[in-house]
């Protein structure tokens, strides 16, 4: 009777080879864990990068389409400036010239004033805005309005008789040698 009380107790236990197993199958499956809700996290991140890219160009061509139904004169980058850009250009390519009420207002394309923007940049020179929202008959500002831009990134195109295609593209880094590309499109109706 002791001879099988003594099986029973050492069938009772688990084997040093047993928990040795069991801890690596455990930490393996919360490795695994730990890697989805990273990679979850990273695909969270990227995402909100895109829609608030979207948004900062949504922004972009809402401020244009503005400026485009208050404008008096409109000229592409393909017809003739009236007149000069009230601010500095920087040598930057003019993509649309307005002549306003409130003054001129140009949008151009190209080298960013500052390091701290990202690559080419899509700007606008013209009166600065009120209070109320209309834009202002004193000073004039040139601002960034978008980042990021390809090479080519922006166009102005007379599209058809009374409306222009706008078309920016964006190159942003998503990771370590890894870019995403983001398209903006808009046909806009002229005055």
């Amino acid at each position: 009777m002791l001879h099988s009380r003594r099986r029973s107790d050492a069938t009772a236990g688990f084997s040093l080879v047993e928990l040795l197993l069991a801890f690596g199958v455990g930490f393996s499956l919360v490795g695994l864990l730990l890697q989805a809700v990273m990679a979850e996290g990273q695909n969270g991140q990227r995402l909100a990068r895109v829609l608030r890219e979207r948004q900062l160009a949504d922004r972009a061509l809402a401020l244009l389409r503005s400026d485009l139904q208050r404008a008096t004169v409109v000229a592409s980058s393909a017809g003739p400036v009236g007149e000069a850009a009230a601010c500095s250009l920087a040598g930057r390519a003019v993509l649309l010239h307005l002549e306003t009420p409130a003054g001129p207002i140009t949008y151009s394309a190209g080298r960013a004033p500052e390091p701290i923007w990202r690559g080419t940049v899509l700007m606008r020179c013209g009166p600065a805005f009120g209070l109320d929202g209309t834009p202002s008959r004193g000073k004039v500002l040139n601002r960034v309005l978008l980042d990021g831009l390809a090479a080519d990134g922006a166009q102005v195109l007379l599209q058809a008789p009374g409306a222009l295609r706008v078309e920016l593209h964006q190159v942003l880094p998503v990771a370590a040698h890894r870019l995403q590309s983001l398209r903006h499109r808009r046909l806009l109706p002229m005055p």
